[in-house]
């Protein structure tokens, strides 16, 4: 039942609720924004399924620019057009920037207290655990699509563990995902029509 809620996404925000939603994830985001921005995004205001995230954040991640900031534009294009891509950007950055200029002055007098790098590490593994539940809510949607699946643990094995650079490898696998969604929906899409006409002949 709760992934089926999931599914069924609100009506189109306005453009005051874009910048009021990016404003609030900017605000709450620490280490680890992605996680929080699907949270926001999917699960608390609905504004995409899981699978429409999933896809966006696939062209963000191909896009030059930070995935987070990419997406609030994006997300904001789509319901919006400009005005509401503005929206998401300003939204995004406004609160954080004012905040990291404050905590700047103030790291800059206290960054040889001990009890502060202390801090900053205990943040840094906090923020690895966000990312790695980010992973594993991104992929789940994957589970039944095993062919873009394979093409997401080829992307992870050239990266991760091969470290091979970014940019080529989505250069690769890019129009390949392409060819298998496009060819896994052929298919789906035959099979419901096949599955239609079996129960027009009953």
């Amino acid at each position: 039942m709760h992934d089926h809620a999931l599914q069924e996404p609100f009506a189109p925000p306005t453009v005051a609720e874009i910048f009021i939603g990016f404003l609030t994830l900017g605000l709450t985001a620490f280490g680890g924004a992605l996680p929080l921005a699907r949270r926001e995004i999917v699960e608390r205001r609905k504004w995409l399924t899981p699978d429409e995230f999933v896809d966006l954040l696939g062209l963000c991640q191909f896009l030059p620019g930070g995935n987070v900031i990419n997406l609030s534009v994006a997300v904001g294009m789509k319901f919006r057009g400009v005005a509401g891509a503005l929206a998401g950007l300003l939204g995004l950055i406004v609160g954080p920037s004012l905040i990291v200029i404050g905590l700047g002055v103030l790291y800059q007098r206290t960054h040889q207290d001990p009890h502060i790098r202390h801090l900053f590490a205990g943040l840094a593994a906090a923020a690895a655990g966000l990312l790695v539940s980010m992973a594993i809510k991104v992929a789940w949607p994957l589970r039944r699509k095993l062919s873009m699946a394979a093409v997401a643990a080829v992307a992870f094995v050239a990266i991760a563990l091969l470290r091979l650079p970014l940019l080529p490898v989505m250069l690769v696998l890019t129009p390949v995902s392409i060819f298998v969604a496009s060819r896994v929906n052929r298919e789906m899409s035959g099979e419901v029509k096949r599955e239609a006409k079996r129960k027009e002949s009953q």
